[in-house]
């Protein structure tokens, strides 16, 4: 009679490393005592998804705050969904966010002593742990078709019998080992199933480091833990990993809640201590039906990171906003600390939410502005300088042109008091200020947009008027001179004077004010216009003036 040890050396026969041995290979980390050991395990398929950056976020806090290690390791395992050259963009785009691992997979090398940390590379690691398995029993080759499969699916719906691969369900689970070494010998295609002694209709305890303890139903699925390819399955091969990697916090979505029941089944088949689970609530938007649901990557722009980087959001202000969907404390916590020294703030799971956050782009912009507003003029020339660089020619053409030039013009009302926040990102930002450009000025000239109440032979005698404005006095005193020229000009020299006797005014000093703004700036929006004057000097105020004059 076959043992299962002849079966397992058949199966596995270059195999003869033991998990004794991979304990020696590996062996505990030498950290100070609470330090964590978190990990990020993106799978090479594709972009960085914001609930990506959520959770590789979160746990590099983790480690670091407790002088532990964070890694990455790159779960490969699902060949059919691989995307070339996928794991290296998610490495670069991590680093925009200041998420450097400790060691682990690092793109074109590895660093780090418990590796490999990629997955196609562990096989024999997955062996040793698999060939175990099957000497203890635990596990056992498996034979079933697809076309078995399925039939045994269908029958399981027909009777509303629970589907799966279990139990008396389980058609290959009991075969004899003679008759497994014989199909093998002769070359029929198997996989590795777990023998699960579990029972779906009994409840298990398990605990999470957000939701505490709490009882689900145990796991009695024999699942696939060796593919057909020579790979294992996540669920496999994330428990040896994690093992054998000296992880101590699994830090991952909440739909994974589901698999915790197999994932502890398979720690304690293998002998291992199970690390502990934070499951972190999903990233939600409200769809167009007015129904919750999950960020898609599919439908939704703002599910990939690279989005946000691509319209020159600051990733600072990204990675601000998703730390006030981790912990409820830390917005206040920003406020007192003047938007900085994040570093400082110490994540706890006690201050995680159990519900899903809804994704707010119009809080995300008001982080930014926030961000944005606090940057000296040099530091904005740099993030504009940077950001165009890469994705705005034309934007940076006007950034070398004259540094300088931008500088007065994004220092508007920026070093006082309560500066001004009119940015949130850099994509965009040339339609913002392009006005103070003579050939984006002259393109852009609109004089429908005058206010209609007010004639034109109005507007040129007060334009006329403020051509002699002068910027030179201070700012109350040149307002002061605005202000004169539109009472002289039949304005009330405020708005509620006017508002108490308007058959007696043209309007009031606010519509002078705009109609001076339109004519320098193409728009009714603009900033503080005692410092749009300044910058654009005397002589183009003039000619603007006089341009304006010539079209009405």
């Amino acid at each position: 009679m076959v043992t299962n040890k002849q079966l397992a050396d058949l199966i596995f026969p270059e195999i003869h490393e033991t998990i004794d041995d991979l304990e020696k290979r590996f062996p505990p980390r030498n950290l100070p005592d609470g330090a964590e050991v978190t990990r990020f395990a993106p799978s090479p398929t594709g972009f960085l998804h914001t609930g990506s950056l959520f959770t590789s976020m979160i746990c590099k806090k983790l480690a670091n705050q407790s002088q532990g290690v964070f890694y990455i390791r790159l779960e490969d395992t699902d060949t059919k969904r691989e995307i070339e050259g996928s794991g290296l963009k998610l490495l670069e785009e991590m680093k925009q966010f200041s998420i450097v691992p400790d060691e682990g997979y690092l793109g074109d090398h590895e660093e780090g002593n418990y590796g490999p940390y990629v997955q196609s590379k562990r096989a024999d690691i997955y062996k040793v742990c698999i060939k175990y398995l099957l000497e203890q029993g635990k596990a056992y080759p498996c034979f079933a078709t697809q076309a078995e499969l399925d039939e045994l699916r269908a029958n399981q719906e027909a009777n509303k019998i629970l589907p799966g691969y279990y139990g008396p369900y389980a058609i290959y689970r009991d075969l004899e080992n003679d008759e497994r070494m014989e199909k093998i010998k002769s070359g029929t295609p198997y996989v590795i199933r777990f023998r699960s002694e579990g029972n779906h209709n009994n409840k298990i305890k398990v605990h999470d480091m957000i939701r505490g303890t709490f009882a689900i139903a145990e796991n009695d699925q024999d699942i696939v833990i060796y593919k057909s390819d020579g790979l294992p399955t996540y669920h496999f091969a994330h428990a040896c990993d994690d093992h054998f990697m000296r992880t101590t916090t699994v830090i991952r979505g909440e739909e994974w809640i589901s698999s915790l029941p197999i994932h502890v089944q398979l720690f304690e088949a293998l002998g291992f201590k199970a690390p502990q689970y934070a499951h972190i609530p999903v990233i939600m938007k409200v769809d167009e039906n007015g129904n919750r649901r999950k960020l898609s990557k599919r439908k939704d722009v703002e599910a990939a990171v690279s989005y946000f980087l691509d319209d020159g959001y600051p990733s600072e202000a990204i990675i601000m906003y998703l730390m006030t969907i981790a912990n409820s404390n830390f917005e206040e916590w920003i406020f007192q600390n003047n938007f900085s020294h994040m570093e400082d703030f110490k994540l706890s799971f006690d201050k995680f939410s159990l519900d899903g956050a809804l994704f707010d782009i119009v809080k995300l912009q008001f982080f930014a502005k926030e961000i944005l507003s606090r940057k000296n003029k040099q530091e904005m020339y740099d993030l504009a300088l940077e950001f165009a660089s890469k994705r705005d020619e034309r934007f940076k053409e006007y950034l070398l042109k004259n540094p300088e030039y931008f500088k007065e013009i994004i220092n508007i009302e920026r070093e006082s008091e309560n500066p001004r926040k009119d940015y949130y990102k850099f994509g965009g930002m040339l339609d913002i200020i392009g006005f103070f450009y003579n050939d984006i000025y002259d393109n852009s000239i609109d004089t429908s947009i005058f206010n209609p109440n007010i004639s034109h032979d109005v507007i040129k005698k007060l334009l006329n008027r403020m051509r002699d404005l002068d910027t030179s006095k201070e700012k109350n005193d040149w307002f002061a001179d605005l202000k004169a020229i539109g009472v002289e000009e039949g304005f009330a020299e405020s708005n509620k004077i006017y508002k108490a006797n308007k058959e007696a005014y043209l309007g009031h000093v606010g519509d002078v004010a705009e109609v001076l703004r339109i004519a320098l700036t193409t728009r009714k929006n603009a900033p503080d216009l005692y410092s749009v004057m300044k910058i654009l000097g005397n002589k183009e105020v003039n000619r603007r003036i006089d341009k304006i004059i010539s079209l009405l």
